[in-house]
């Protein structure tokens, strides 16, 4: 029989192996080029290289984001695919910081096996491209884990130490996105007042403030004066983009697992703590608590803040099934320790979650069991058939299906492939005559989600403390560069212009300044952007003669 230390041994290979092994599975497949994702590649790339946020390009987000995407790019290159890579190990990160939450916890060790595997299934196997709406929450991770283990530290210079690498963390998060960072340092707050509480310990509140205010000036100082202008969102001209409703309407028109999940919290309170004010005294219990009830409401408001992608929030199925199943199992003498008990769990866990790895399988499936194809409508000599597979007739010819997407051979865009037609007309912009004949002096504006054209090609990005990092007008950027940008293209300033359309996009690019290159400059070329559905288009501009 092994003993509890084997055991236990045992139990933590198998979560970090879990962690580790789902993690790196991007490492081993190649990817369609990402919506969006030129908004990581070019932010890493000007750090990158060297550029200062806030005095070399604006952007109404602090930077920690892009830090360790910017660190990848050091290492192997500012490639696309590095960009995977960096999230290979923001997952890792992600998967070691709840692991160390459920530790601190005192979670059992089977629970804390299956609530792993939950977190890697749910909030990390899918999440192959770094985005800030996901690096905000795995920050918040990071700092609680360093808080809790401040909370059952004894030692004095380790618990500061702890507080302060928290603080650190919130922080980071706070400078990643803010309403992610705002409620993960209300959270933090609200553990921190507790624990204080029970413990009588009330200088760590103020040692972690302290702590939060002095990293904050470390970062924010050398970054003012254009600090102030880009970060104050929610303020003019950065007005608020959110309405009371949304949040009604969200949470009770929608949120049906968060609300399922409260539900069954308060059943299993209600049903396990026979006495309030001394079970208020058990420490871990009511952190787990607090956590758990913080991690959904945050999860309530985070999917109306944050609202695209729309799976941003998911982080909370893992903490509350951790919590859940804690005091389920305890009710009801659930015996998990067992290995065939436990087994069993776990292959409800991959059916739960089918979802996030069954469409790896689907791909053999489709091959060993073709489905047979309907004739069309017109066809009169076979018999139509409508199915769920074919009831809709898409008309949209542009729509270029993944399928037949290609590879590019620009060493930027390895592993990375595109629409056919995409590719082409990169080929055709670096084959400009204009592009050969400036080189490096050439001057670009690159209005279109190809952001790594500046390396393929490459040119130099501009730079200034008033130049936006994207484009997405009342969200990138605002009024007053609208207007420094149409100032430029009546002055044909730029060589060369390539600008995304997006017409059913609110001004991801500028429509105004569209119009103004109408007049100022000379259409020469246009293709399809790399997006589905294929909804945009990139125009390639000269100056008029």
């Amino acid at each position: 029989m092994p003993t509890t230390s084997q055991s236990a041994r045992k139990g933590a290979i198998a979560e970090v192996f879990i962690i580790v092994a789902l993690a790196i599975v991007p490492l081993f497949v190649t990817f369609p080029y990402r919506v969006n994702i030129f908004l990581s590649w070019e932010g890493a790339y000007r750090l990158s290289s060297g550029q200062v946020p806030f005095r070399d390009f604006g952007t109404p987000l602090g930077y920690g984001f892009w830090m360790i995407p910017a660190l990848f790019f050091k290492l192997f290159g500012p490639q696309m695919i590095s960009l995977v890579k960096a999230q290979v190990f923001i997952n890792i990160i992600a998967g070691l910081s709840f692991r160390s939450i459920l530790r601190s916890l005192d979670v059992q060790p089977a629970i804390r096996l299956l609530s792993v595997l939950v977190f890697a299934l749910s909030y990390s196997f899918f999440n192959f491209w770094p985005w800030y709406n996901h690096t905000v929450i795995v920050y918040e991770l990071v700092a609680i884990s360093f808080l809790l283990k401040s909370f059952f530290t004894e030692k004095l210079i380790t618990r500061y130490l702890y507080i302060t690498a928290a603080a650190l963390f919130v922080f980071l998060s706070v400078f990643t996105k803010q309403d992610g960072g705002g409620m993960a340092l209300m959270l933090c707050l609200a553990l921190l007042v507790y624990n204080s509480y029970i413990t009588g310990k009330w200088w760590d509140p103020v040692r972690f403030c302290g702590a939060l205010l002095i990293i904050g000036g470390l970062f924010i100082i050398p970054l003012l004066p254009g600090f102030a202008y880009w970060f104050n969102h929610g303020q003019p001209p950065h007005n608020s983009r959110l309405a009371l409703n949304d949040f009604t309407d969200e949470i009770m028109g929608n949120s049906n697992w968060i609300k399922a999940y409260v539900v069954l919290a308060v059943l299993c309170l209600a049903a396990g703590v026979k006495h309030w004010g001394t079970w208020m005294h058990t420490r871990k219990e009511v952190l787990f608590a607090l956590l758990t009830f913080g991690i959904l409401g945050e999860a309530a408001i985070f999917q109306v803040t944050s609202y695209t992608p729309p799976d941003n929030n998911i982080f909370f199925h893992s903490f509350a099934f951790a919590f859940i199943a804690t005091w389920l199992c305890a009710l009801l003498q659930v015996p998990l320790n067992t290995g065939k008990s436990l087994l069993f769990a776990i292959a409800l866990v991959l059916f739960w979650w089918s979802g996030t790895w069954w469409k790896y399988i689907g791909r053999y499936t489709d091959r060993l069991f073709p489905v047979k194809e309907a004739y069309a409508a017109t066809d009169s000599t076979h018999e139509n058939v409508v199915s769920r597979r074919n009831f809709m007739i898409n008309r949209d010819t542009t729509d270029v299906p993944v399928s037949r997407w290609v590879f590019s051979d620009l060493p930027v865009f390895r592993g990375i492939y595109m629409p056919q037609p995409t590719v082409d007309g990169i080929h055709r912009v670096l084959a400009l005559p204009l592009v050969h004949e400036k080189k490096a002096d050439i001057k670009v504006l690159n209005m279109t989600e190809l952001t790594p054209l500046a390396a393929a090609m490459p040119f130099r990005l501009e730079t200034g403390p008033d130049y936006p990092l994207w484009y997405h007008l009342g969200v990138g950027m605002f009024n007053r560069q609208l207007a420094a940008f149409k100032v430029k293209v009546q002055q044909h300033h730029y060589d060369l212009v390539l600008f995304e359309y997006a017409p059913s996009l609110n001004n991801f690019f500028p429509f105004a300044l569209r119009d103004e290159l109408k007049l100022h400059y000379q259409q020469i070329d246009s293709f399809l952007a790399p997006r589905r559905p294929a909804n945009a288009m990139i125009e390639v501009y000269v100056p008029k003669q």
